[in-house]
């Protein structure tokens, strides 16, 4: 039982704590700094819901973890699947909800995670961001939607792509802490080519990622020119398309690896070709992907997806101009869990409705 001095929701919660952080927690109580490591393997790589799991350990050892911490991870509420995806809708300490997606591939298992309940960015075309922000996930947040994920499929994703709900760079201490515990070889031991973030854009953190470690970096664009882009995604007035080159000038790349772009293709906004040329001299000099993605239509979306030909003629121009430019036709649609359709909404007869 908790510790009656403490209420419980003032307890550390085991999975939010980093492995240095739970060595740190075991010497404080007199233990030897190495069951902070224990801890952390029965947490990182077991996925361990229940302290007498950890049954490598003393009794009276688990019985003080019982008392002076907590051990929760996000609870699933609900899920939806089709033949190209599965989404995930979780429910944390406080209630709040999040979702996060499966999406089957051939030969792997991609899962999209969220970083936040909600968005404070407010892309227009993306449905999260009709939310709003309530907070942060923890890092036990993040890392539960993982090994919630394998826990439900049955094996460990192979990719891991931080694109769901949030902005991930308004959250990068827990962010960073859940990509090194992803990174280690002892826990969830995900390559630096098996994962991936997207931001819109946010300068600050793009500089505080660089120091962590090496990952794949998706950059939202949605414009090449500032007037259009700032009234897509307002973040842009803050960190307008000069700084953000800058920073991305000088992101640090591996050889034979390049940032991807991602160009969500609005009809009639921005998928003349007249701005794919601007796309492309926005882009020159840099190494990059661009990833064309049509738009995901949502309930009261104010966009429409593009005809098929303009997606053409847009991707025909980049080829032209010698760049790489699939088309993302994103999985997921019919679960309301495609690319921009996130809005952590419960299930029910297998679609996806608003919470009560």
């Amino acid at each position: 039982m908790p510790n009656a001095s403490s209420p419980p929701e003032t307890l550390p919660n085991l999975p939010d704590l980093s492995p240095g952080e739970l060595a740190e927690l075991c010497a404080g109580w007199g233990e030897k700094p190495w069951r902070g490591r224990q801890l952390a393997v029965w947490l990182f790589r077991h996925g361990a819901a229940d302290w007498d799991q950890m049954t490598d350990l003393a009794k009276s050892f688990r019985l003080k973890l019982a008392e002076r911490t907590r051990l929760v991870w996000p609870e699933l509420e609900a899920s939806a699947e089709d033949r190209e995806a599965v989404k995930l809708l979780w429910r944390l300490y406080d209630g709040r909800r999040v979702e996060s997606v499966i999406i089957r591939e051939r030969d792997h298992l991609t899962l999209c995670l969220s970083s936040q309940v909600g968005c404070a960015l407010g892309c227009l075309f993306c449905r999260t961001g009709t939310l709003g922000f309530t907070r942060n996930l923890t890092s036990g947040e993040i890392l539960g939607q993982v090994l919630g994920a394998r826990r439900l499929a049955g094996e460990k994703p192979t990719n891991l792509v931080f694109m769901g709900m949030g902005e991930p760079l308004l959250n990068t201490e827990a962010v960073l802490k859940s990509l090194f515990i992803l990174n280690d070889p002892d826990f969830l031991a995900l390559g630096k080519r098996r994962i991936s973030l997207s931001t819109a854009g946010i300068v600050p953190g793009l500089t505080a990622l660089s120091a962590g470690p090496e990952i794949g970096l998706t950059v939202s664009l949605a414009a090449p020119e500032d007037g259009l882009r700032d009234r897509l995604m307002p973040i842009n007035r803050r960190y307008p398309l000069a700084a953000l080159k800058k920073e991305l000038a000088a992101w640090p790349l591996n050889r034979g690896r390049r940032l991807t772009i991602a160009y969500v293709l609005l009809k009639g906004v921005n998928d003349e070709p007249a701005m794919a040329v601007k796309l492309s001299r926005f882009l020159a000099g840099l190494k990059v992907k661009i990833n064309l993605i049509p738009f995901n239509p949502w309930p009261g979306a104010p966009f429409e997806a593009p005809d098929q030909a303009a997606v053409e003629e847009f991707q025909a121009v980049l080829l032209q101009k010698g760049h790489t430019a699939p088309v993302r036709w994103s999985k997921g649609g019919g679960l309301s869990a495609a690319c921009g359709q996130l809005a952590a909404r419960s299930c029910v007869d297998g679609e996806m409705e608003a919470p009560v």
